[in-house]
């Protein structure tokens, strides 16, 4: 099998690693990829193929596809996604696994995804979409603090202010608007945070392993929001019976309610869940796998990807047979650049990837790298690195991922010292 992925961050190198590990993947190609992704080579032997095609253009995309002969094309990002380019390979008779653009919606925007909510009976917090200051302030007094404040549209993550600061709330909300967009603010989902990520052919959806992220820059959650600084895998503290439950009351739905309106979803439905005091709520939809939490769950996917992808693309998701896993648990830390989030600095040596990976079960996933000139390997991003690591339980996967990030070496670099701490000592996260 050929396959194509587009895109370039950890998201897609873990992707890429997952199907080059692949035995029915012969050839790999990445657009435009990275420099972890250009050192894959596939179960035959075969080195992964890189191209500069701008990932945003579907038409271009469609002719590199068609161009490599491609069986499967995967779409890793969610700007791609909205801006149709599944449509532009669709059109061309390529197998593509990954919505339509106005499927996509559902992660371009956060008002039309609490929309199909409501149709499809999907619980969320309560929503109000603002477009003036005055309806910002309305809203604010009617859910009172946390205050939650969206931004409507893609963000890569950071468009989401949760505080008990009014003025910071305000200050965010107003930031949007005056940048010519939208707001949704809602009601505060009290509880832990729970991703899981439902793979879908338009009908049917197969659920993956649930994962925690850990958005805040700092230890103990403090600091801005960023992309995620970490995540783990299982979650010992989750109720049993919780990802029959979501596919159940908000995956299936929300995936029934799509094909009705005539936009049926192929790809994964990213479910972003509060574990609440009144029961499990979605904090939010993303149309594509997480970052970072896509690195630890395909670390523990034992089930060949390929395969299950493109039967996805071609709506068979019905006739595979179960998924396997992995017993290990997988825990990985984010590198980030100097002054992530706010003015991430690029252009520093990266050193040590060799030496984190020598170290038991360890791979390191390029997020924000490049190669510079002379062909040495430089920081090109805010989150740099994530070094996954599998181990027989939490604390076994945290001590080797934290053996790894010791050994990188990237100046003025930070990362969270408290990835899957809590977890890993058994601590009931639902009674916390």
């Amino acid at each position: 099998m050929i396959v194509l992925l587009i895109g370039t961050g950890a998201r897609e190198h873990a992707l890429a690693r997952a199907l080059s590990l692949d035995p029915a993947v012969t050839q790999l190609h990445a657009a435009p990829g990275n420099p972890g992704i250009a050192t894959l080579s596939t179960h035959a032997g075969r080195p992964s193929t890189l191209h500069g095609v701008d990932p945003l253009d579907g038409t271009a995309v469609a002719a590199l596809a068609a161009a490599v002969k491609a069986d499967l094309v995967v779409v890793g990002p969610e700007a791609p996604l909205v801006a149709g380019v599944a449509d532009a390979l669709r059109a061309a008779g390529i197998p593509v696994f990954g919505p339509s653009g106005e499927a996509a919606m559902l992660e371009g925007s956060k008002a039309f995804a609490k929309e199909v909510m409501a149709a499809a009976n999907v619980p969320t917090a309560e929503p109000r979409v603002c477009e003036t200051p005055q309806q910002l302030e309305e809203a604010l007094d009617a859910f009172g603090a946390p205050h939650v404040v969206k931004d409507d549209g893609l963000a890569a993550g950071k468009g989401v202010v949760v505080t008990s600061d009014r003025a910071e709330a305000q200050a965010h909300g107003n930031a949007i608007l005056d940048a010519g967009g939208r707001i949704v603010v809602e009601d505060f989902l009290d509880g832990p945070e729970v991703s899981l990520f439902c793979l879908c052919d338009g009908t049917t959806v197969v659920p993956l392993q649930p994962a925690q992220d850990f958005k805040r820059a700092h230890d103990g959650d403090a600091g801005p929001n960023t992309g995620g600084m970490g995540a783990y895998t299982p979650l010992p503290w989750a109720p049993e019976g919780l990802v029959d439950e979501v596919v159940r009351t908000v995956a299936q739905p929300t995936v029934d309610e799509m094909a009705r309106r005539g936009t049926p979803f192929v790809g994964v439905l990213y479910c972003g869940l509060a574990l609440t005091s009144k029961g499990t709520r979605v904090v939010e939809f993303n149309a594509r796998f997480g970052d970072p939490e896509t690195q630890v769950v395909l670390a523990r996917l034992a089930t060949p990807l390929a395969g299950v992808l493109l039967a996805a693309a071609q709506g068979r998701l019905a006739e595979i047979p179960p998924l396997e896993w992995k017993n290990d648990a997988a825990v990985t830390v984010v590198v980030a650049a100097q002054h992530y989030p706010a003015s991430p600095r690029k252009g520093d040596p990266i050193e040590g990837i060799e030496g984190a990976e020598a170290v038991e079960t360890v791979h390191v996933l390029h997020a924000g790298t490049a190669r510079d000139a002379d062909g040495t390997l430089v920081s090109n991003g805010g989150r740099v690195l994530s070094v996954t690591a599998l181990g027989a339980d939490l604390a076994e996967a945290r001590e080797r991922a934290y053996q790894g990030v010791e050994e990188i070496r990237l100046e003025g670099s930070h990362h969270r010292t408290d990835i899957a701490e809590r977890a890993a000592a058994g601590e009931d996260l639902l009674g916390a």
